[in-house]
């Protein structure tokens, strides 16, 4: 052996040669024989394994159950408002979405406040309630009866047109003959134009020829009303009729606030009268039914009021402005003027319902206005 690998040897033996094997201590060698003894593959003393990583199941859980709601938002909104009591769900003061088929209950409970010239119809569900014509839901059209898709747009266009003439025309709400709304109606109907004629010339009309069966009038000398905003909310339907026919059905409600037209003061009192009407509307196949082009045929007509006026028909709304008309009716027989979950009670012909003078039997008492 050489000096030079003599000295190596005698280094190596002293520090220790690179890579030689290294005995593990007590410590290592007993963690080592514990797992050994564990089922599975065993791991060395040194080793280590890595950290699983968390599943997060509880924003999968979150996003799913948020898609749900969506989906069942966008498809069935009318039935979930009703989950939560009646037709006025969502946040309070939020416009309503527009009203695709009867409600199941009666809109939620407002503050209760009164309301003012600077706003009409605060306190009352109708704050939320469309303007006009837009609140009036026309369906989608579909070929039916005698008419083909078109047909059935236009016999919707003008039923809507119908009710906006009757109801909302400024000049018929001061009194004024309903000429736009007349000229939409059938003039080979004997029994309406005969009814047309017999309640509007009428200084004191028959409960059968009252004209509010079918418009909207106040005296000017007795009511104004308020601003230029009638609250709306109904829907037109149809179906195929008789003869082939495209009747029409539309169930909307009038929210009208009104102040004594001698009252200008700030402190004007305010009422609303609220008007509730059901008009089926045939719109008849000219081959089976002698009619006019554009023009219907009047099936049937009801009428439900509140604050319009109690007693023998005038032929105008007469809102309860004095201390004598605001007697209760008939505490026996309450009503909620703003509940569209039930059709109209035809059962004792016209109804009349509200505070009033309490002179005729029909009028029920309002829980609210």
């Amino acid at each position: 052996m050489s000096d030079e690998e003599w000295e190596r040897f005698l280094r190596e033996s002293v520090e220790g040669a690179a890579g030689a094997p290294v005995e593990p201590s007590a410590r290592a060698r007993e963690v080592e024989r514990r797992l050994r003894e564990r089922s599975g593959q065993p791991e060395g003393w040194r080793t280590y394994s890595t950290a699983r990583p968390r599943r997060r199941t509880g924003w999968y859980v979150t996003g799913l159950v948020a898609a749900v709601v969506l989906l069942v938002l966008g498809l069935f909104p009318q039935q979930v408002v009703g989950w939560f009591g009646g037709d006025d769900g969502g946040q309070e003061g939020a416009p309503l979405a527009a009203e695709s088929q009867r409600p199941r209950g009666a809109p939620g409970a407002e503050p209760h406040l009164r309301p003012t010239l600077a706003e009409p119809f605060r306190g009352s569900p109708a704050a939320r309630w469309a303007d006009g014509a837009a609140g009036i839901t026309v369906p989608p059209a579909k070929a039916t009866g005698w008419m083909d898709a078109a047909g059935v747009e236009r016999a919707l266009r003008q039923s809507r047109d119908f009710l906006v003439a009757a109801g909302l025309d400024s000049r018929v709400l001061r009194g004024e003959r309903p000429t736009k709304a007349i000229a939409l109606l059938n003039p080979h109907q004997k029994d309406v134009q005969e009814y047309l004629r017999t309640s509007l010339s009428s200084t004191a009309p028959a409960a059968k020829t009252n004209p509010l069966l079918l418009f909207s009038r106040f005296r000017p000398e007795q009511a104004r009303l308020v601003g230029d905003v009638v609250k709306t909310r109904g829907r037109l339907t149809y179906r195929e009729g008789k003869r082939g026919a495209v009747e029409v059905t539309a169930d909307v409600t009038f929210v009208y606030p009104v102040t004594p037209a001698g009252d200008r003061g700030r402190n004007a009192k305010v009422v609303r009268t609220i008007v509730r009407r059901e008009v089926v509307m045939s719109w008849d196949d000219p081959a089976k039914v002698i009619t006019e082009p554009g023009t219907a045929s009047l099936v049937s007509y009801a009428l439900d009021m509140t604050n319009g006026g109690c007693s023998a028909p005038t032929g105008y709304f007469v809102p309860p402005f004095g201390t004598a008309d605001e007697q209760p009716a008939d505490e026996a027989h309450q009503v909620d003027p703003y509940d569209r979950s039930k059709p109209i009670d035809t059962s004792n012909g016209v109804t009349g319902t509200g505070t009033g003078t309490g002179k005729d039997k029909g009028c029920s008492t309002a829980t609210r206005s």
